[in-house]
């Protein structure tokens, strides 16, 4: 691959600046935006994961903590192009500008940890964005260095034995992204003998694991790595979720997806399992986050950030609730 390849997708590998100081605490859904609900599993069970608390916006011991605090700490990324990224092209306006000058954070899930900062701490700029890899996602949330993670993740059963969930905000689903030329046509046989690239801790990670095709897995820290090895030649594929790679490939036209999703995965707000009141409040910003239609704030920014690479989309998914 060109040089001036791998030049584009590193661009965007900078340093995350944060926007106050610590504080020291230690996809395509096509349907409409109705509501579903779901009765509570048996803690043994988990049939229906992305089926989250019921909405509320009354106060909590975390949301009380983050008000006391000042400010919410999300965990996100900043090399997912249009999901979270630092913005070359525009600069000014939010005050996370890094000492460089080389853009600020956007993005469609920056976009919503503005949401749940501006209904918490009534300010969107209230917020300290902590830049986390893809395997350190759930750590961080145990560990008490992030509130909040709005990194494109994937809901599972797996995961709610670590971490609490929103209602789902985005449907994705695993798809395979090679180059163009390449004789890989999906997930599938054709990936026999073939590098492949997934994130550690990634739902791509899972998959290949449970059916590789003869593949040889290689894992990294984030998923851009993945890009920029493909850009070198390292591997010959990556596998990731749909909405990611859309995104990757409009950075580097000459990669594309192949084949068709084989999976079907949504995206949430992932917290403490012990933060029920903050998960009550997020599902509440949600509930207003998807409603207007056409207006509304999930679908204003589904259009500024992703309709270029992901069109089609015509509502945000469903939410599900449990009690209990």
């Amino acid at each position: 691959m060109a040089a001036a390849c791998v030049m584009t997708a590193a661009a965007v590998l900078l340093p995350l600046t944060q926007a106050a100081p610590d504080s020291g605490r230690p996809g395509v859904y096509r349907g409409p935006a109705s509501m579903a609900v779901a009765p509570a599993a048996p803690s043994d069970t988990c049939q229906d994961p992305e089926a989250s608390l019921r909405p509320s916006a009354v106060d909590g011991a975390t949301i009380a903590r983050i008000k006391a605090a000042g400010k919410l700490v999300a965990g996100v990324d900043q090399n997912s192009f249009r999901w979270g990224y630092r913005n070359q092209t525009t600069t000014g306006g939010t005050g996370l500008e890094d000492q460089s000058n080389q853009g600020r954070l956007d993005g469609f899930d920056i976009d919503l940890v503005k949401a749940i900062a501006k209904d918490i701490l009534g300010d969107e700029k209230a917020v300290i964005y902590r830049a986390i890899p893809t395997s350190q996602r759930i750590p961080a949330l145990q560990e008490g260095r992030v509130d909040i993670v709005v990194r494109t993740m994937t809901i599972n059963c797996k995961r709610l034995e670590d971490v609490a969930f929103s209602t789902a905000y985005f449907e994705a689903g695993q798809q395979v992204l090679a180059p163009k030329g390449s004789p890989i046509t999906g997930y599938d046989t054709s990936l026999k003998g073939m590098k492949i690239c997934v994130a550690a801790g990634s739902t791509a990670e899972a998959s290949l694991k449970a059916q590789s095709y003869g593949a040889a897995p290689v894992t990294v820290p984030n998923q851009l790595d993945c890009l920029v090895r493909l850009q070198l030649g390292e591997v010959d594929g990556i596998i990731t979720d749909n909405a990611l790679a859309a995104g990757q490939a409009a950075q580097d036209p000459s990669v594309r997806l192949v084949g068709s999703p084989f999976t079907r995965e949504f995206y949430g707000v992932a917290m403490n399992k012990d933060a029920s009141d903050l998960v009550r409040r997020v599902n509440n910003v949600l509930e207003g986050y998807r409603a207007g239609g056409a207006s509304s704030p999930w679908m204003v920014s589904y259009r500024k950030h992703l309709e270029a690479v992901l069109p089609g989309v015509t509502a945000p998914p469903a939410p599900k609730y449990r009690d209990g």
